[in-house]
């Protein structure tokens, strides 16, 4: 990356880059070893617990939350290029600098909408890395693109909130560190305003009526670094009133203000994951041989090599004009470029993740590289925080307002 980023940025990329090479990539192989020789693969391997204690012994630690209260203060444009990196090692990196997804987005909640009780109970000890959470939204009998069909009833009953519903993919929820969920379900289900019948709560584990009944595998991956994504049901799980966070009605609005920064984090770690897989082609390319020359002396791999370069810069560029509008404009000021990056950029990544694994032959779907794993993750993201047509569907009738 030859940008020229403000100084305490730049900073903070020697270091974290320095930080993977020497911490990161050498523990990807080591939690693997770990993790299979643990009683439950859902564990933590000790390496992860390792990184951790290091990254915040060098300041590396929370460095998504802009809030300097909480975090490290930085802006959507300083943070771009640290996530960028994280992405090269996505399933141990965003883990040990407390900045991974579901977590990252759970914090944000907490610190803008929850009250000082819920920021005490919860928010702390997740700044601190001490338990892990997950977000509840996600059900199998209804298309969850659209939010307004959650099922989930949040009923009241007196000083208590009554949960029943069926979630699926809850990412993190088969940790046994994660300790809490925000539920999004529907308090008003009759309410004539679609978007003010769904409210937040908060739901701890541990709750009676809360079961995580399985892991569900994505391209038949358990992702055990992230916790899993579990089914969880709720039969009639309750919890205090003061468990609500925000107001009633207010789910559908507090779900928007977190997926907005979701996309964008996702979208900066999906460079990452194409920066390794570019690398990755070129070892491979210059020290492979077919057909009595290098694999580097093919036409074919020389497309491939700077189609996959050409596109990496042009989603930077996209992703970083989308962070400086989020610091400058808000949220909803940088919607449609929002909405250009989540359909552009898994999109891409996944066909330079295509073109790595087709290089390396058999070793690229094996457990021997990261590629397959990280294909599972780029595909995933297709579908995660709002499927490509439902952002192409918004994007197209924002610009066709333009003409009418």
């Amino acid at each position: 990356m030859d940008f020229a980023f403000d100084a305490r940025t730049e900073e903070l990329r020697a270091r974290l880059l320095a930080f993977m090479d020497e911490y990161v990539y050498p523990a990807e192989a080591v939690a693997e070893e770990q993790r299979a020789a643990l009683a439950s693969p859902w564990d933590t391997p000790a390496v992860v617990e390792e990184l951790k204690t290091e990254a915040r012994r060098q300041g590396l630690w929370n460095l998504f939350l802009p809030d300097a209260e909480y975090g490290a203060g930085l802006t959507n444009l300083q943070y771009a290029p640290l996530a960028e990196i994280t992405g090269r090692s996505p399933h141990l990196a965003p883990v040990a600098l407390n900045c991974a997804a579901p977590d990252t987005g759970n914090m944000e909640v907490l610190a803008q909408f929850g009250d000082e009780r819920h920021r005490k109970q919860w928010l702390e000890p997740l700044l601190a890395g001490e338990i892990r959470s997950a977000f509840a939204m996600t059900e199998p009998e209804v298309a969850s693109s659209d939010a307004t069909n959650v099922t989930t009833l949040i009923e009241r009953e007196g000083d208590e909130y009554v949960i029943t519903g069926r979630k699926w993919y809850i990412s993190g929820a088969m940790n046994p560190d994660c300790r809490i969920f925000i539920v999004m379900g529907k308090t008003d289900a009759d309410g004539p305003d679609i978007r003010r019948q769904q409210s937040m709560v908060l739901v701890p584990r541990d709750t009676p009526g809360v079961t995580v009944r399985r892991a569900m595998r994505v391209f038949g991956y358990e992702d055990h670094s992230h916790g899993g994504h579990a089914e969880v049901v709720f039969d009639h799980a309750r919890v205090p009133v003061s468990h609500l966070i925000g107001e009633e009605g207010g789910g559908f609005a507090i779900a928007q203000a977190r997926l907005g920064p979701g996309r964008i984090h996702h979208c900066m770690r999906l460079i990452g994951m194409a920066e390794r897989a570019i690398e990755l082609m070129c070892r491979r390319a210059v020290s492979r041989t077919a057909f009595g020359k290098a694999l580097a002396q093919q036409g074919v791999v020389h497309n491939w090599i700077a189609d996959a370069r050409v596109t990496v810069e042009q989603l930077r560029l996209l992703v970083l004009k989308t962070a400086w509008l989020m610091d400058t404009a808000g949220n909803k000021g940088a919607h449609t470029e929002i909405q250009a990056i989540k359909i552009a950029t898994p999109r891409a990544v996944v066909g330079i993740l295509d073109r790595a694994i087709q290089l390396h032959g058999a070793g690229g779907f094996s457990q021997d590289l990261p590629l397959a794993e990280l294909y599972a993750a780029a595909r995933t993201l297709m579908i995660a925080d709002g499927p490509d047509e439902v952002h192409q569907r918004s994007l197209a009738r924002r610009e066709l307002k333009k003409y009418l």
